[in-house]
């Protein structure tokens, strides 16, 4: 039997590599010559985005440059409304019919110190081993590590590369009338007030903000928030924990100068502006400074296209150390269905994506704040954010989840004072705010 061993071992593993070879379509293939990646076999990658008109309209223009470079590759392309977005992913990943996905970024984790909370989907979805870890992918290391770090991250993994930011948390300025009025542009908190107090004697209001509509006022006192708890996910910790209250001395700080804000900033009126307008009032020169997202940029040069503006941190802090962050939050990304037959061809398709000549006509197709270093805005509001850009941070609301039962006043919203809600006492608002997060805390002890 012995001397039959060995050819009988050497024809057995010739029918295996003739078997594997005539199976080749069974298993994507990816193969790499003198210049450039080739998929050597037919595949159709399955491509899931959220309705967004420019950023679809980028995707359709990239898919078709990346299906001529590697004609063996059909993209077949999903789109479906934002609001849609979360529900599709999970049902297309459970039935493993997409490859590459459009997700939104990581926020809002049920962290370990919040107590009988919902975790978020891209949470869940993770724990359930549906999406690829990126770890160590060469195209992650394109994009500004705290990018990757805030908003693609989980347990020290990397499963999605973010695509960019938008600030809400600056404060749009009249560059004409500060030189003008020979008014230095703050960088803290008392040169904030000492610009509105001379512009107030020029009978010249200092802000406006769409006070009709409600969230512009509490979004236009992000800045001021991020520059009392520059850290904001230690802030929501705190909160969460109790070593943060809403009434203690540094809040007390923060409700007294949403106070000022509220009622001394912001013109009288403003209560009764409809969002949409309060872009052409600032940029018709009928107040100082307009405190709101970068998002604004657009209306106010479709108003007055000659207008001179300039956007800056919201200086809330009497340290300027504080008031050199934006905040905002991180829009979109890719996540890869780990277990998706065309793991290759997904990888490839991230890899082109992320090549910077390729992202940066991206960001510039829609206006987001680049998450690669490298990447320039050709926007007006891209120069003036471009400086600021490496300080970006998350915002309150991206990390914080409510306890359950808390009630409505648990938030810090500048809203809440005269004219625009019904608080005109600090330390009663900052009382009720605590009452209210309190007892959502103590309803899950």
């Amino acid at each position: 039997m012995k001397k039959y061993f060995k050819p009988f071992m050497l024809v057995l593993m010739l029918v295996v590599v003739l078997l594997s070879a005539c199976a080749g379509g069974a298993e994507e293939e990816v193969t790499t010559d003198d210049s450039t990646d080739a998929v050597a076999e037919d595949v159709t990658l399955r491509v899931l985005v959220h309705q967004n008109p420019p950023m679809v309209e980028f995707i359709e223009a990239f898919n078709d440059q990346f299906s001529e470079e590697y004609p063996n590759v059909t993209i077949d392309l999903s789109v479906v409304n934002a609001n849609d977005l979360s529900t599709v992913t999970q049902t297309r990943l459970t039935a493993n019919d997409v490859d590459v996905i459009d997700m939104f970024a990581f926020t809002n984790a049920a962290e370990p110190y919040m107590v009988n909370v919902e975790p978020p989907n891209w949470q869940t979805l993770i724990e359930a081993g549906y999406l690829l870890d990126l770890t160590g992918q060469p195209f992650v290391d394109n994009y500004f590590p705290s990018a990757i770090e805030d908003a693609g991250t989980y347990n020290g993994k990397v499963y999605q590369v973010n695509l960019g930011t938008v600030s809400y948390s600056g404060i749009y300025y009249n560059k004409d009338m500060f030189t003008e009025y020979g008014v230095e542009v703050p960088t803290t908190w008392d040169g904030l007030v000492t610009a509105c107090e001379t512009f107030a004697a020029e009978d010249i209001p200092c802000m406006t903000a769409g006070g009709k509509d409600g969230w512009p006022i509490f979004v236009g006192a992000y800045g001021l928030i991020g520059s009392i708890y520059p850290d904001q996910a230690a802030l929501v910790e705190g909160l969460w924990t109790g070593d943060i209250k809403w009434n203690d001395e540094k809040s007390i700080e923060m409700w007294e100068k949403m106070k000022v804000y509220a009622q001394d900033m912001m013109e009288e009126g403003a209560s009764g502006i409809a969002g949409d307008a309060a872009p052409g009032r600032f940029a018709s020169g009928a107040v100082a400074m307009f405190p709101g997202g970068t998002w604004y940029a657009s209306a106010i040069e479709a108003s007055e296209p000659e207008f001179e503006w300039g956007y800056i941190p919201f200086p809330g802090s009497d340290d300027p150390e504080n008031n050199k962050y934006l905040f905002g939050k991180y829009d979109q990304g890719w996540v890869i269905n780990a277990n998706s037959p065309h793991t290759e061809t997904a990888l490839l398709y991230l890899e082109e994506f992320s090549d910077p000549a390729n992202y940066e006509a991206f960001v510039n197709a829609v206006g987001f704040f680049p998450t690669q270093p490298g990447a320039t805005l050709d926007t007006q509001i891209g120069q003036e954010v471009a400086p600021y850009l490496e300080n970006f941070r998350v915002g309150f609301e991206q990390y914080w989840v409510a306890p359950k039962g808390a009630g409505q006043y648990a938030n810090p919203w500048a809203s809440y004072f005269q004219p625009f809600g019904t608080f005109d006492d600090v330390q009663e608002l900052a009382d009720k705010a605590q009452e209210d997060l309190q007892s959502g805390l103590d309803a899950n002890q």
